[in-house]
């Protein structure tokens, strides 16, 4: 009897925590995730499961970094020197030609460059023609002085870690990330298992429209953005391109796997990185002052390197709600919004997603939606 009461008791735990999930529409999807540094805590899931992977959107740059401190460690890149000296050309703006752009910059979002280009590069063009676009560049801020949240960064970081390997980012990033940490994540379904590909979380809209990752089991045909349906990936020269496989949100990962990473930062690097290169991660390197950067209405006020800082005072950075400093980043794209975000004093964490959400979704009491904030308290 005892034995049936827990089970009956813990199922009930269970059917009240998928409930408090947000359900933005009947198609909607969601997971969170609850760890500390050793352990998963709690789970709470509808549609999926925790560890199904799903397109992460931007936490994905946080991923990249981890691969781009890796390379830093191991003394094939630095963070302070010009990028030029590895792509192989000279990657300045225009406007301020004498200003170095380093891997420093490009992972804060202080190196000038602007979205106001296609940072989705096909397969046959080259980061250097999308660069070469005089809208990819700020006139007015030269490089190092302001903060402007931009995709385009990452496929230059990208395109340095190839140049500096002569290895693809997605091979790249499962040996130097993926494969360390035993998380079954790829970047384009390229390099996770066949049992993940036949778990992937699908994208919808908010009107329950597929958008993404719509697999049923079989890998795609073309993991990359290509014109030509032939897709010859074995003529791809690595360093000229590093936007193929989605630096800055092409991540698939699940929120178990996020957890790991988690509890990775939360260990100060656990092996994996030295307590120094997280130190250089979480930073900060930028705090708006009122004038050094844009926040987009409060909602980036403290940055590092591809780490974001919450509960920065003054801001409307904190969907926790607690005003407590956590740290990680946020994902939004493709009808998707995700986090993983960790207390390192009290040495806990949580990761999360939920699919389905309208563009126009209701914000909270901060600068992220109230699905957002369901899910991160």
């Amino acid at each position: 009897m005892m034995r049936i009461r827990l089970l009956i008791l813990a199922a009930t735990a269970l059917l009240s925590a998928c409930a408090s999930l947000p359900r933005p529409s009947p198609a909607s999807v969601a997971v969170r995730v609850a760890f500390d540094r050793d352990r998963i805590t709690g789970v709470s899931a509808r549609g999926a499961g925790a560890d199904d992977p799903v397109r992460v959107a931007s936490i994905s740059k946080l991923i990249t970094a981890l691969g781009v401190m890796r390379l830093v460690e191991a003394g094939t890149l630095d963070l302070d020197s010009d990028v030029s000296r590895w792509l192989g050309w000279s990657l300045h703006n225009p406007n301020f030609p004498d200003r170095p752009i380093t891997l420093r910059l490009l992972l804060s979002h202080r190196s000038s460059l602007k979205d106001d280009v296609d940072y989705a590069i096909p397969l046959g063009k080259t980061i250097r023609e999308a660069l070469a676009d005089p809208k990819a560049w700020d006139a007015e801020h030269p490089p190092g002085s302001f903060f402007r949240y931009g995709n385009i960064n990452f496929p230059v970081v990208a395109s340095v870690m190839e140049a500096a390997t002569g290895e693809r980012f997605d091979a790249l990033m499962a040996r130097l990330v993926f494969e360390p940490l035993a998380i079954d994540a790829c970047f384009n379904w390229t390099t996770c298992s066949d049992t993940a590909v036949a778990h992937a979380v699908v994208l919808r809209d908010g009107h329950g429209a597929v958008v993404r990752d719509d697999l049923n089991g079989t890998r795609p045909d073309c993991p990359v953005l290509s014109p030509d349906p032939a897709c010859d990936l074995t003529r791809y020269v690595p360093g000229s391109n590093g936007a193929l496989f989605s630096p800055q949100g092409g991540a698939r990962i699940s929120a178990a796997g996020l957890a790991r990473i988690g509890q990775m930062l939360l260990k100060d690097g656990d092996g994996f990185l030295s307590p120094a290169s997280v130190a250089l991660l979480i930073g900060p390197e930028w705090r708006f002052d009122g004038r050094n950067g844009e926040t987009e209405k409060g909602y980036y006020c403290t940055y590092g390197l591809a780490v974001h800082s919450l509960a920065t005072p003054g801001c409307r950075d904190d969907p926790f709600g607690d005003g407590i400093r956590r740290v990680g980043h946020s994902g939004d794209a493709y009808g998707l919004r995700s986090g993983l975000w960790i207390d390192r004093q009290s040495g806990r964490g949580v990761a999360y997603f939920v699919t389905a959400v309208p563009d126009n979704a209701p914000k909270g009491r901060s600068a992220f939606t109230a699905a957002e904030e369901a899910l991160a308290r």
